[in-house]
């Protein structure tokens, strides 16, 4: 057990380990077209139903509470369940949602189906962040789960510039239908190339475990086992996954991380959903501000690449914490720049690549933390909690404009944020020694 543990962590990248993390690419894609598409259907939506400002705001935040409590209640059920079953069963329920949305008749019914694509979501990017931790070596891990994360922002790039198509074609209605055939779709390759979590097989050995674990060690190149390990015994071992995260050995951890995913999605849904409309109100034309939105996602693409490859040198915790105060001296300077539209696009670019990178790195960071029987509660608590600051932040950003700020001032503020989740995270996780992948503990 120990011993293909090991090869996972310390041996070299085989072919279906890296085809595995594509596969959650691909699922994370999905991911960030599915938060795209109702803000690239609004202006249709609203058109078509005559909706006011408030009708259209509860249809974009629905989607965002679906995925908080498909984070927090259904994600956990990987630990169960396996990841493998449970992506599954997410992209039917995603798919359903996105299908059904295309054939809705009211504002309401939309909303409620946007949350029943969002619980789909929340599972799906639970579960594969953590499956393509467990399936990356530990050089290569921090790599691997950021990769993974490029996959929001190149769904948001690609299913945006897919979205406008489909709007002058055949209408919003089209949007959605295109997404929920492509998440089904996505079922395919999770079939053909995406295994069950080495780690789960051990810690939980479901129905077929030992066959299964043998066909991994056969990829591996190591021997078959005769048997599985002994399941772990006692009170402990049979406690909920839930009640786990905060056992005296790992509360801390979660409580950091909790906080570190809240502070840097309150910071980074301000920045992706406010500046297209701050950069005209602070004096660009309504295309120059949505070019500069459009950077964001562009720069996102790069920035978790990047602090894949620096963490494969050096610690991922630091290289998140400079990630973190690099975006903090970022958002300072954009506050400077005035309507000057070349500057505002290098520092989109720039200020893109970095905070994206605060979130892959978050993203990275959070499967090591936990054990292999309570990682998909522990990643999925981390992420819902995090939903939470997205949903929030928007809102706290448009009251301090109602209450009279500047709208680049706001960018200062929010640059604190990132200054206190670099400080938490430098002063406060050297004390809580982040696990390695340890498929036994439970």
């Amino acid at each position: 057990m120990s011993d293909l543990r090991h090869v996972v962590d310390q041996g070299p990248m085989r072919g279906f380990q890296w085809v595995a993390i594509a596969v959650c690419v691909v699922l994370n894609m999905i991911d960030g077209f599915d938060v795209l598409v109702m803000a690239f259907t609004a202006s249709s939506v609203a058109a078509d139903w005559s909706l006011g400002g408030a009708q259209l705001g509860m249809l974009l935040s629905a989607g965002l509470l679906g995925m908080a409590a498909g984070s927090l209640f259904i994600a956990p059920w990987a630990d169960r369940i396996g990841r493998r079953p449970l992506i599954l069963l997410c992209l039917v329920i995603s798919g359903s949602g996105m299908l059904l949305s295309a054939l809705s008749q009211t504002p309401t019914q939309l909303a409620l189906l946007r949350g029943l694509t969002g619980l789909g979501i929340g599972g799906i990017l639970a579960s594969s962040n953590v499956i393509a931790s467990e399936y990356a070596s530990k050089r290569w891990r921090g790599l691997a789960v950021s990769l993974q994360s490029t996959g929001y922002a190149l769904g948001a790039t690609f299913g945006g510039l897919l979205a406008v198509w489909l709007l002058s074609h055949w209408g919003w209605r089209s949007v959605f239908f295109a997404g929920g055939l492509m998440t089904f779709a996505a079922i395919v390759p999770v079939l053909l190339w995406l295994p069950e979590s080495l780690d789960f097989l051990l810690s939980r050995q479901p129905d077929k475990a030992l066959e299964r674990v043998n066909r991994l060690a056969a990829k591996l190149d190591r021997p078959s086992l005769t048997a599985l390990p002994a399941l772990p015994v006692g009170d402990h071992a049979n406690s909920g996954a839930f009640a786990r995260l905060f056992d005296a050995e790992q509360r801390r951890s979660t409580l950091l991380i909790w906080v570190l995913f809240f502070l840097v999605m309150f910071g980074f849904y301000f920045i992706m959903s406010w500046t297209p409309k701050l950069l005209t109100q602070s004096g660009l034309s309504v295309q120059q501000g949505v070019t500069g939105g459009v950077l964001l996602s562009i720069g996102g693409i790069f920035g978790a690449t990047l602090l894949g490859l620096l963490s494969a040198r050096f610690s991922l915790a630091r290289v998140l914490a400079g990630f973190m105060l690099i975006t903090a001296v970022l958002l300072v300077v954009f506050t400077s720049l005035g309507s000057s539209f070349s500057a505002a696009l290098g520092m989109g670019l720039l200020i893109g690549l970095f905070s994206n990178g605060c979130v892959a790195g978050l993203y990275a960071l959070s499967p090591l933390i936990y054990g292999a029987s309570v990682r998909a509660t522990g990643v999925g608590w981390a992420i819902g909690i995090g939903r939470g600051g997205a949903i929030l932040s928007p809102t706290v950003a448009g009251l301090m404009l109602d209450d009279g700020w500047q709208p680049l001032q706001l960018y200062t503020w929010f640059a604190l944020v990132f200054v206190a989740a670099a400080v938490l995270l430098l002063t406060l996780l050297p004390a809580q020694k982040p696990q390695q992948m340890t498929p036994a503990q439970a």
